[in-house]
């Protein structure tokens, strides 16, 4: 069968340039966070009934989106402003602002040591901005800085070897960040493909998964940094996300607007299902093993659901 198309989720129409960026679900609440670039706000969905909800504003150049389901937490970044934003799930009334560095983008969280790892992209024109900004969730404080070897992308946390890992764009890398030893890079992994983007983390295989800008998922064991495989996608990827119940890989495409759905434990291809042009980004429920990608040019979410008997 593969991915089934179950609706549309029609949401406000864009204010400005930027379209949709990350997003992020809380399971237990049913909703879904996703950044509206366009409108410097955050959107938020009922799952549930399958609508759009209200819209969380004041975010500047919203990019990034996170949840932290056990604390009932949601992460934003803020790349028009250079903060992070920290609230309740479900109450956006005690919306933190904290610093962050140059145009932040990718989130990760390590829930044990409460410390939010925020990517910044940098500005071209200014040598060295690229970073990432560790924040103290609990005192809403900035706990350390550290400079990065190029743009940063996507950002994850592995909670095994409790340590945080980012894509730099280039050089071609995956950086290793320990909060233990926060002033400076733990290890750098060298990535075979150039332009690292979207990043995702299989917990049961010990896998990387970097979908890079020339159109190339790589696979890396995640202990010794070394490459295992890798993938020809359909175009240049963005956001990726991986459903480990059902061992698929979602990678979303913006040129020309498709998901490619990968099977990791056999690494291939499954299907390629067309969404829109434009449409980089994703989210999924993992419970429900549904999929929603947002459309930038006609502002809604196509929502998908995926058989977990289907292999």
């Amino acid at each position: 069968m593969g991915l089934k198309h179950v609706g549309y989720i029609d949401l406000p129409d864009h204010m400005g340039q930027g379209g949709f960026d990350h997003a992020a679900i809380d399971r237990g609440r049913a909703l879904l966070y996703v950044a509206h670039t366009a409108n410097d706000s955050v959107d938020v969905i009922d799952t549930r009934s399958g609508t759009y909800a209200r819209s969380i504003s004041g975010l500047k150049g919203a990019a990034g989106a996170l949840v932290d389901e056990p604390a009932s937490l949601v992460f934003t970044s803020n790349r028009g402003e250079n903060t992070v934003g920290i609230f309740s799930s479900g109450l956006e009334n005690t919306l933190v602002k904290v610093p962050a560095g140059v145009r932040p983008n990718g989130l990760a969280y390590d829930p044990e040591r409460g410390i939010l790892l925020c990517a910044n992209v940098g500005d071209p024109n200014v040598p060295g901005s690229p970073s990432v900004t560790l924040v103290n969730v609990g005192e809403r404080s900035v706990a350390a800085t550290v400079p990065m070897p190029g743009r940063t992308r996507w950002a994850i946390y592995d909670p095994e070897q409790r340590v945080f890992f980012v894509n730099i764009a280039d050089p071609s890398r995956i950086v290793e960040l320990d909060p233990k030893i926060s002033a400076r890079i733990a290890r750098q992994l060298e990535v075979l493909a150039r332009g690292p983007h979207g990043l995702d983390f299989d917990r049961s295989r010990r896998r990387l998964y970097c979908a890079c800008d020339d159109g190339t998922l790589v696979a890396l064991d995640s202990r010794s940094g070394e490459a295992i495989a890798s993938l020809e996608l359909s175009g240049a990827p963005d956001v990726i996300f991986l459903d480990a119940a059902l061992s698929r890989l979602y990678v979303a495409i913006g040129d020309p607007g498709v998901i490619d759905v990968i099977d990791v434990g056999s690494w291939r291809r499954r299907e390629i299902v067309s969404t829109e042009p434009g449409a980089h980004t994703l989210a999924l429920d993992e419970t429900a093993h549904r999929i929603y990608a947002f459309l930038p040019r006609t502002h809604r979410a196509l929502v998908f659901a995926d058989d977990p008997v289907d292999t």
